[in-house]
């Protein structure tokens, strides 16, 4: 007698959530200092850069060693480096692009144009550089994490330079730039749609 054949069980699979990009970036909030991550609260310090150009060797030499003291005081410290506008590096090659595939020689002529406007503005905007040293607290309520934010600036402030700790406005456009969300990123609500939440609140 042939024996049945028995179909293999399924399971329904349940649908993986995906996650968020405030997930992916593992940003949760802005505090009173800083903003909170999934690996502690970030507190931002804008360092005014110096010009080692017109410096001698030793004072490059000091230069790096206050810098060297800061970081080993410091532990947690991390240094980031970016342009004090966004930069149009894409759009000039959307652009060149566009020169090559274009047969008409006025509408090549117009995007040259484009692309030595996107220059002067870069010049303009774009050549000073910020420097900005990141601390992470972690497990600290906020009065701890207020006097840590200012034990941290006075140490960076104690080897020489010239710091102060970056409000909110200030943080959010660094991330506007950073990310290369918007130009204007001190503008952005800090939660998509709120801005809905408060209309109807005030609607009611």
């Amino acid at each position: 007698m042939a024996k049945k054949k028995t179909q293999p069980k399924t399971t329904p699979q349940t649908k993986k959530k995906g996650a968020s990009v405030q997930d992916l970036i593992g940003i949760k909030t802005f505090t009173d200092y800083g903003i909170v991550t999934n690996r502690g609260e970030l507190l931002f310090y804008l360092v005014t850069p110096t010009n080692i150009s017109v410096l001698s060797a030793a004072n490059i030499e000091n230069k790096i060693r206050q810098l060297k003291l800061v970081l080993s005081t410091e532990t947690d410290i991390e240094i980031t480096v970016t342009d004090s506008s966004e930069c149009f590096d894409d759009n000039k090659l959307y652009l060149m692009d566009r020169i090559e595939k274009e047969p008409n020689l006025k509408v090549r002529s117009l995007l040259e144009k484009d692309i030595d406007f996107l220059d002067a503005v870069q010049m303009e905007m774009a050549t000073a550089r910020q420097f900005l040293f990141t601390a992470r607290c972690r497990n600290l309520k906020p009065s701890q994490v207020f006097k840590r934010a200012n034990e941290i600036e006075k140490t960076i402030s104690e080897q020489g330079f010239e710091v102060r700790r970056m409000k909110k406005q200030e943080i959010k456009r660094f991330l506007a730039l950073y990310f290369e969300a918007s130009m204007q990123g001190e503008l952005m609500s800090d939660a998509d749609g709120i801005q809905y939440l408060d209309e109807e609140g005030g609607d009611a």
